[in-house]
């Protein structure tokens, strides 16, 4: 069954939690969360079925927990919660000041209800006591494919598995498109539930940095979590690659996981390795690498990806392939591969499973997705410098061939990364293009010049035969970089990857660009295979 991404999000709701809930008593509730009852409604203690944040999806026998939000607080919203079913209430002693008198549902009071989400979520829903063997992936960069490629191999060894990210939620073929790489708690701990339901053995998850600062994962305990890399993004929200460092690094603790297993090709997996409190093996790409204690060997090219081996330091070995373009991809199948052997699978099975199943090929929405092969012609989630870069650096060229890249920044967002993210494509490719992505609600011409700059100042001063281009729409460019390919050239449409919509302005206009590029090869005459 897929669920298509139709119906309010009240009615999706229910496919985020399990069909059937033994629930909890609100009193019951109010003891396991800490939470002080108030002399408001009806003296009642009903019983709680369901937990939810938001009063537009609450459904009946819900809790509702009004927080206090950046500009209203939830217990505004009360009347709305009430109206979908909620039969209970906690919130903040800032959230008395807006209910009324009198309430026909009794009230609970707690210092921050977004600290007692997870808890409540798992103490109804019964994640506390039975749930899937969970591993979770994070990093700035490589998250969605790894999680795409632990799915791939579990399923292959005869699981029932599912997926938790920043494309899809899934169980079973069960397929709910996802608005947040990790959803909010109550809902987080409703759909593992409802996997469980299922007999889901195993579950792949991103685990993202505004995850682990908004607690969105309390209350879990991954069996195997691993780390991928990380480089500037979402710095608008930690202020600091430290920050940014140390909120990831509260995955790798004996609260939220059993083990690690982490890249150590940047300085900062190295620091995670070193500073990790549970057992950890550490992973590299250099085969040179003398402390990993597993390093990549053998690196081959096999089509448009690589074969390659894994090799420990007490010689255990597992060979390799993935069909998927790139360096990164290598590194992000070799993490996936570890953190299920990490997870208690026999390495032999593993291993025959690697060779009959080739999992690690597995095809994922907009992450170096081909489109077409002459030119080549890739759409990639790339939004980031560092990413932009190994992105490029990965779609291969014929002997004369030259690179064409066309990509933005995201409005609303970290500025400071526009005008690098434009460097660091005239330094990698040959021809620059560069355009929207999300605006959001800023005006796109700035935002477009700033990332302009960064790539005008580079040709300017080392690369001079760059071609640089300012288009809008990003359609229009899409079609503009494939008139000027030829055969031998590459094509990279990098920043929204998997995305089919466009905010502008608040305005979700439709736009894939995947179907873009398709669309634009066809016209010019090329082949395409999307």
């Amino acid at each position: 069954m897929v669920v298509q991404e139709s119906g309010t999000p009240r009615e999706l709701e229910r496919y985020l939690r399990p069909q059937s809930v033994k629930g909890i008593s609100f009193d019951r509730l109010c003891v396991t969360v800490a939470a002080t009852a108030k002399d408001r409604g009806t003296g009642l203690n009903p019983h709680i079925t369901g937990v939810s944040l938001n009063p537009q999806i609450v459904q009946p026998g819900d809790v509702f927990l009004a927080i206090s939000g950046a500009k209203r607080h939830g217990a505004e919203f009360l009347a709305a919660a009430l109206e979908h079913g909620a039969v209970a209430l906690i919130t903040d002693p800032a959230g008395l000041e807006f209910l009324p008198a009198e309430l026909s549902i009794p009230v609970a009071v707690v210092p921050n209800v977004r600290q007692i989400a997870a808890q409540a979520a798992s103490s109804v829903y019964g994640t506390d006591t039975r749930c899937p063997q969970l591993l979770a992936v994070t990093g700035t960069n490589g998250k969605t494919t790894t999680s795409y490629m632990i799915r791939a191999i579990t399923e292959a060894l005869g699981r029932h598995s599912g997926l938790v990210g920043t494309i899809e939620m899934s169980a079973r073929g069960q397929i709910i498109p996802s608005v947040l790489t990790t959803p909010e708690a109550t809902q987080l701990h409703g759909v593992l539930a409802r996997m469980q339901e299922q007999e889901v053995a195993t579950v792949a998850m991103e685990v993202s940095s505004h995850s682990l600062s908004y607690g969105r994962v309390d209350g879990l305990r991954f069996a195997v979590s691993g780390y991928t890399n990380l480089t500037q993004d979402h710095l608008d929200l930690h202020g600091s690659m430290e920050e940014y460092f140390q909120t990831k690094a509260k995955l790798f603790n004996s609260q939220h996981s059993e083990r690690a297993v982490v890249m150590v090709d940047d300085p900062y997996g190295q620091r995670l390795a070193e500073q990790a409190l549970i057992p950890t093996e550490s992973l590299s790409l250099d085969a040179a690498n003398g402390t990993a204690d597993w390093i990549v060997t053998d690196l081959a090219p096999s089509a448009l990806g690589h074969k390659f081996s894994i090799v420990h330091r007490d010689g255990r070995t597992l060979h390799a392939r993935t069909g998927l373009p790139g360096l990164f991809n290598v590194a992000n199948a070799a993490l996936a591969t570890l953190m299920v052997l990490s997870s208690g699978v026999d390495l032999d099975t593993l291993q025959q499973v690697l060779e009959e199943f080739e999992p690690l090929s597995v095809s994922v929405p907009g992450r170096m997705q081909v489109i077409g092969e002459a030119p080549v012609a890739v759409v990639d989630f790339a939004h980031n410098s560092d990413a932009l870069a190994k992105a490029l650096d990965s779609v291969r060229t014929g002997d004369q061939g030259r690179r064409i890249i066309v990509f933005g920044a995201t409005g609303e967002r970290d500025k400071t990364k526009r005008p690098d993210m434009g460097a660091v494509a005239a330094r990698h490719a040959d021809i620059v293009i560069v355009t929207d992505d999300d605006p959001h609600g800023e005006d796109p011409a700035p935002i477009r010049e700033q990332v302009a700059s960064g790539a005008r100042a580079v040709i300017e001063g080392e690369r001079r035969q760059v071609q640089l281009f300012n288009i809008a729409p990003r359609a229009k460019a899409v079609e503009f970089a494939v008139s000027l390919a030829g055969v031998q050239d590459a094509i990279l449409i990098a920043g929204r990857g998997h995305e089919v919509s466009q905010d502008v302005a608040g305005i979700d206009v439709a736009l894939d660009d995947r179907i873009e590029l398709a669309n634009a090869l066809k016209l010019h005459g090329f082949v395409t295979i999307y």
